[in-house]
């Protein structure tokens, strides 16, 4: 497709670059504040996204952590001629090695990244649109090097991402997934024989006073689930000899600021499901999720003598009811294939990044982490390298 000649604006907002294609104007910007309005419009039934790009979520984090890392925002908005939304990729930039880099916001914490998209955009877009919307970023005054967009799904709510259809690799892991069909029996999701045997281990713990699941929904709940996996979790981690990703400057205040927000017709942010008794918090898993999907998290257990009745997997047996009850399609337990994840999702979804270069610095830039990924794959499905890997980790954290 031609792309027509380029005109160039400046606005108080962001930067503006118009083009006569289906995608018509992109405009950047560079304070979430004013890209607020547009963001949460977006967020409706009549449009394509992952729970992980909601304002509420991505907002508390770049405020505690994003700030703290160097990330300034760089929301892509890109328009048809008319000037109505057709998608919207919320980045942000930093700039290492004389090198800026846009990339999702959410970090780590974002387990899954895609644009936000209108659904008749999502459902026929062309290679050429995509591509269109490539040349008006690299046409910007104020532009990024490269763009490195990992952890992307292929398909969204059975829809195709339209950034598939640009040069992309599979990501260093997939992600494990379990597809929940409606109105199906529970041992169609979770074995007859493999309930039993999670029902003879929660007997165990059913005596204990004040035994529960819980969804957490007041602000008390969540305040007091919260401090216990912030008490849990960095003994869990020194057990397993990692470090406490947790425990980096504002990730706390991060967790607590999405735990605690909630906006119409989405709920809260992030979910919180436990097991507990009035002694103490058992197990603690904590996702998002969409009425389609719920994707999770984080998650810790107890050290007490009650973790040797697998709680964890209780709570997982119990969490997966809930959801499939509330109508959800899918369920998955993060990317990464932890063998407790494997008793639960039986599917492999197929996750890829995409190291896109608006800038002949940014070309060379993208060949360097795309061979950096690629290797972290070769180690991660080669298990003596994998265990190699994991010794490795386990010693630098003595």
């Amino acid at each position: 497709m031609p792309l027509a000649a380029v005109m160039e604006t400046d606005t108080s907002q962001g930067d503006i670059v118009a083009n006569a294609a289906r995608v018509a104007h992109v405009e950047t910007f560079h304070r979430l504040a004013d890209v607020e309005a547009v963001w949460r419009s977006m967020e409706t039934a009549d449009h394509l996204f992952t729970p992980f790009q909601r304002f509420d979520f991505l907002s508390a984090w770049q405020i505690h952590v994003g700030q703290r890392e160097g990330v300034e925002p760089f929301v892509i908005v890109a328009s048809d001629a008319q000037g109505r939304p057709l998608a919207m990729l919320p980045l942000g930039t930093r700039t290492e090695n004389g090198v800026r880099t846009a990339s999702f916001l959410g970090g780590k914490h974002a387990t899954f990244n895609m644009p936000l998209l209108t659904r008749e955009f999502a459902a026929t877009t062309a290679k050429a649109d995509v591509e269109t919307l490539l040349e008006l970023l690299r046409a910007q005054p104020r532009k990024a090097d490269l763009l490195a967009l990992a952890r992307q799904p292929s398909h969204w709510q059975d829809i195709v991402n339209p950034l598939a259809l640009l040069p992309g690799q599979p990501s260093v892991n997939g992600c494990p997934l379990l597809k929940l069909m409606p109105k199906a029996a529970p041992t169609e999701r979770i074995s007859n024989s493999f309930r039993r045997r999670l029902k003879s281990k929660e007997r165990k713990l059913q005596p204990l006073p004040g035994f529960r699941y819980l969804v957490a929904q007041t602000d008390d709940e969540i305040r007091r689930i919260l401090e216990a996996f912030f008490a849990i979790k960095p003994q869990r981690m020194a057990i397993q000899k990692l470090p406490d990703v947790f425990a980096d400057p504002g990730v706390r205040d991060f967790i607590f600021s999405a735990c605690l927000a909630k906006s119409a017709g989405h709920g809260h942010a992030i979910e919180i499901h436990a097991l507990e008794c009035d002694e103490e918090v058992i197990a603690i898993f904590a996702g998002v999720a969409d009425g389609h999907r719920f994707s999770m998290m984080f998650n810790t257990y107890t050290t007490s003598a009650n973790s040797k009745y697998s709680p964890g997997l209780i709570l997982l047996r119990n969490i997966i009811d809930h959801y499939a009850d509330r109508n959800h399609t899918s369920f998955d337990l993060g990317i990464g294939s932890d063998d407790y994840k494997l008793l639960f999702c039986k599917s492999d979804e197929p996750i890829f990044d995409s190291f896109l270069p608006l800038t002949t610095k940014g070309s060379i830039a993208a060949l360097g982490l795309s061979s950096l990924t690629h290797a972290k794959r070769l180690v991660k499905q080669t298990p003596a390298l994998a265990q190699m890997a994991q010794l490795l980790r386990g010693a630098l954290h003595r």
